[in-house]
């Protein structure tokens, strides 16, 4: 398993923070790279809600495997290029008097063989980069209600 954790304090407070990322529906608002989103499934809430993620050419469903309110949430991301078995994102929310850190985990399992760990291990510094504009974009709409492009 290849893990790569990036974190960021947040000058709102936890509540505000989570009321971003449990609106499934509303990445596209803050997420720099994600153009279009919406809540495919019947459930738009907790275990099991899906949502559709359209970034350029890219489109990615992701299914919510955990949802702990005000602490934090996870999701399966499936659709990527077949690099690895499965790939994960976790948020997690940690209140800090009026600041929150939160911190975005990215799971990698590429599987056993050697090769898919080399390439996992590429793919994960690219995730990285990703999840720091995640959090930049995050930290920028609840702090200044703009959207960094």
């Amino acid at each position: 398993m290849i893990e790569i954790a990036k974190a960021r304090s947040i000058e709102c407070e936890a509540s505000v923070v989570w009321a971003a990322l449990a609106d499934l529906g509303s990445i596209s608002r803050w997420a720099p790279d994600v153009d279009h989103s919406w809540v495919m499934s019947p459930q738009r809430d907790g275990v099991g809600a899906m949502r559709r993620i359209q970034s350029g050419r890219l489109t990615v469903i992701e299914r919510i495997v955990d949802w702990t309110p005000e602490r934090g949430l996870a999701y399966r991301i499936e659709g990527l290029p077949p690099f690895a078995r499965s790939v994960e994102n976790r948020w997690h929310l940690e209140p800090n008097g009026a600041a929150t850190l939160v911190t975005l985990t990215t799971r990698i399992d590429p599987g056993p063989a050697l090769p898919r760990r080399a390439i996992g291990r590429a793919v994960g510094r690219r995730l990285g980069g990703i999840s720091e504009r995640l959090l930049d974009g995050l930290a920028t709409h609840l702090t200044t209600g703009s959207i960094p492009r």
